[in-house]
């Protein structure tokens, strides 16, 4: 059976109604995602940690995306569904306390993939998550994840600026977040590795 989202309006918020994956990406008809970055800070640069796309995705196959996302199904809330792709793609099982939440934005790509047009009309709950983590550790959602490694921030700030086709991060997200490590940064809150 096809995932159902809930449509939701620009802050995100659920109208009542719902729509099947499918339709949502076809129509672009607005609907909730959550983003979860794993941040870290590794000689004197902050890097973020990485997954590359499984081959056989809908969009963006094989590209070097967020961390861990997914979309919110009908009926979910975004805390519960950010702790549980985080877990299901990378095998980390987070806390509530430790995802901080960075805030809303709209995001609109359209794109055509296999002959098809896609439509990413997407109110994106944006997590950080600054805990300890050993790649070596990870287990990956095979289905969705083919591997995983970090990046310096500012590496992929810049390819994104440059639409580098090997990475789908949107800049956006990028300043967003760059943005919440500025403003926390006083706070200490890596684990340095």
């Amino acid at each position: 059976m096809e995932e159902l989202f809930d449509i939701v309006d620009l802050q995100g918020i659920p109208t009542g109604e719902t729509v099947t994956r499918s339709e949502a990406h076809a129509k672009g008809i607005p609907h909730r995602t959550v983003h979860i970055w794993v941040v870290r800070e590794h000689n004197g640069s902050i890097e973020v940690l990485l997954q590359k796309r499984a081959e056989h995705k809908d969009s963006y196959p094989g590209c070097w995306d967020t961390s861990s996302a997914g979309h919110i199904t009908a009926g979910d809330e975004p805390l519960p569904s950010a702790l549980r792709e985080l877990k299901e793609e990378l095998g980390i099982a987070a806390s509530a306390e430790e995802l901080q939440f960075t805030g809303i934005h709209h995001v609109l790509h359209r794109k055509e993939f296999y002959g098809k047009p896609f439509i990413d009309n997407e109110m994106v709950f944006m997590y950080v998550y600054t805990g300890s983590v050993h790649t070596e550790d990870l287990v990956l959602q095979k289905e969705e994840v083919q591997g995983v490694d970090w990046f310096e921030l500012s590496t992929v700030h810049k390819a994104a600026e440059e639409n580098d086709p090997r990475f789908c991060v949107p800049v956006q997200e990028l300043d967003l977040l760059t943005a919440w490590l500025e403003k926390e940064k006083q706070h200490g809150v890596f684990h340095t590795q």
